[in-house]
């Protein structure tokens, strides 16, 4: 994590996102601006959770950790989308990890200030009451995504996701995967079934693998076999 200072940048993404609108009273003077590189944790499961953030450029994924050691991908954010929602009211540990799938700025305020100034904002809890409400009904359909989609489907839908953009912001090809097992954990399967999907994929020529990589040959069949269940 990386501390932005630029009163500049600042502000534009303030009043890019009228982040200011959300409260009754002025809360700029609180605000700072972080940068998250690829694979930084914006916060971690049972860890103190010292901002609330403001997702504001930049893509992650939230995940858990099952008691049996895995981790299970319930969602991935873009812009504009707020973390510490649940913790706001009195809980110090994150519940749950965000992780940065790509270099990603967060506008934060500090847990301690929010809560001395925000608290008792109705318009501020109005707000947190709408995230949490679509957060719930998401999480609801995420829940029931490994018993009602085939795998081939969550795979498919997930490697869109985590590709990554060219510099002219035109999805690359080529996906960089080193852990296999790390993967088939976040989609709920076992690695040899991972293993056969993906291999199924790659006999449709659909995608192919290499040595560390896995290169999208076909990206409107991976679409079609997505839908949006990881939007």
């Amino acid at each position: 994590m990386i501390r932005i200072k630029d009163e500049k940048k600042l502000d534009y993404y303030i009043n890019k996102y009228n982040i200011e609108d959300v409260f009754s009273t002025d809360m700029k003077k609180y605000m700072e601006l972080f940068s998250f590189n690829k694979n930084d944790h914006i916060c971690r499961s049972n860890e103190k959770i010292d901002y609330f953030y403001f997702l504001v450029e930049g893509k992650v994924k939230v995940y858990t950790l099952l008691k049996n050691g895995k981790c299970l991908l319930l969602k991935f954010y873009k812009p504009l989308n707020i973390f510490g929602d649940i913790e706001f009211i009195d809980i110090n540990t994150a519940t749950s990890n965000i992780q940065a799938m790509e270099t990603s700025l967060c506008i934060g305020i500090s847990m301690n200030n929010i809560r001395q100034n925000a608290l008792n904002d109705t318009k501020f809890l109005k707000y947190i009451c709408k995230s949490l409400g679509n957060k719930l009904d998401k999480f609801s359909k995420y829940s029931s995504i490994n018993l009602l989609y085939e795998l081939e489907n969550r795979l498919a839908s997930y490697l869109l996701a985590i590709t990554p953009y060219n510099d002219d912001l035109s999805y690359k090809d080529e996906i960089f995967t080193y852990k296999l097992t790390e993967m088939a954990d976040l989609l709920g399967t076992s690695y040899r079934h991972l293993t056969r999907t993906l291999n199924k994929l790659c006999s449709e020529k659909i995608i192919k693998k290499e040595k560390h990589s896995i290169v999208i040959l076909n990206r409107s069949a991976l679409e079609q076999l997505a839908g949006d269940i990881y939007e």
